[in-house]
């Protein structure tokens, strides 16, 4: 019914979704307050590239595993050292990590130095000889991509409501009393960590998939703050916070760079766009998921109170 930039803009906005989802399992699963969750999306974009053939299109069974594998071990690691920090700290760990992995992106020829590397055919699903599943199309890539941010959703519905997603509520409200219970909370935390780094991987093989290019600013410290502000202004309480920051996000990054709506104020989209979040969060402290009880909130207050009779 729409046409390829419509089609094209749900993508990015299911993309960022599951990139979204990913680090609401850390911020509002443990609360993990992460400023390098960038480092896994990008490294499992330039796993996707590198791995894939030069004379044709890869296949998703070998890359999408290959690329999580690639975020998650690079999560594992990272985490290993990270969680042993709390606080600013341990947001200062995270970014520092991601930083280096952008560095050796940036400054290597591994995955084609500042200029980046391409993808010039998209993978598609085989199983041997038999093709499954061609997502060269737009409409393909679009089914592909909902299917993907839905096991996501799922896949992360079931894991908070499991006795591992009880204990993670645990040590987000009380992880000193969680360690006097008996519980590991390092390893805990661990696992959350690692599993966030895989479903960003996710993330990064669409992002590659989509663009047809990766280059090092995927892993740079400004992504990591957008997932972030995503976020927040979803609202991290809930799933559906992430997915409602992911697209209102996106959308205000397309409505402030669109010269029909803005003209030529769309070349300076960067100030009206952080204009806009200074004021949403402002307005908005419990995300766009606490709208309404903001709302029946303030009515509430707005009511006069009952006469004593």
């Amino acid at each position: 019914m729409l046409g390829d930039y419509y089609i094209s803009l749900a993508i990015k906005i299911m993309i960022f979704a599951i990139f979204a989802l990913s680090l609401q399992l850390l911020v509002g699963g443990v609360g993990l307050v992460s400023l390098g969750h960038a480092a896994f999306f990008g490294i499992a974009a330039y796993a996707t590239t590198l791995f894939s053939p030069e004379s044709g299109p890869g296949n998703l069974f070998i890359l999408l595993p290959a690329a999580m594998l690639c975020a998650l071990v690079y999560a594992l690691v990272t985490g290993a050292l990270a969680l042993r920090t709390k606080g600013v700290y341990f947001i200062m760990v995270t970014l520092a990590f991601s930083q280096m992995a952008y560095y050796v992106f940036h400054d290597t020829d591994i995955g084609g130095g500042s200029d980046g590397i391409y993808l010039y055919f998209r993978p598609e699903l085989r199983l041997g000889d038999m093709l499954l599943l061609n997502i060269d199309s737009p409409y393909s890539f679009y089914l592909f991509t909902l299917g993907c941010l839905l096991v996501s959703w799922i896949f992360l519905a079931v894991l908070m409501r499991s006795r591992f997603g009880a204990a993670l509520a645990g040590i987000r409200v009380n992880e000193q009393r969680m360690r006097s219970a008996g519980y590991s909370t390092f390893n805990y935390k661990l696992v959350a960590y690692a599993l966030a780094g895989a479903m960003a991987g996710i993330s990064g093989l669409l992002y590659a998939a989509k663009d047809g290019f990766v280059n090092p600013e995927l892993l740079a410290w400004e992504q990591s703050g957008l997932v972030l502000l995503m976020v927040i202004l979803g609202g991290s309480t809930r799933l559906w916070g992430a997915v409602l920051g992911a697209t209102g996000l996106t959308l205000l990054q397309e409505a402030f760079q669109s010269q029909a709506l803005f003209g030529d104020w769309s070349s300076h989209w960067h100030l009206t766009f952080g204009l806009s979040i200074i004021a949403l969060v402002a307005l908005m402290p419990n995300g766009l998921i606490g709208i309404s009880a903001q709302w029946r909130g303030k009515r509430a207050a707005a009511r006069p109170a009952p006469s004593q009779g």
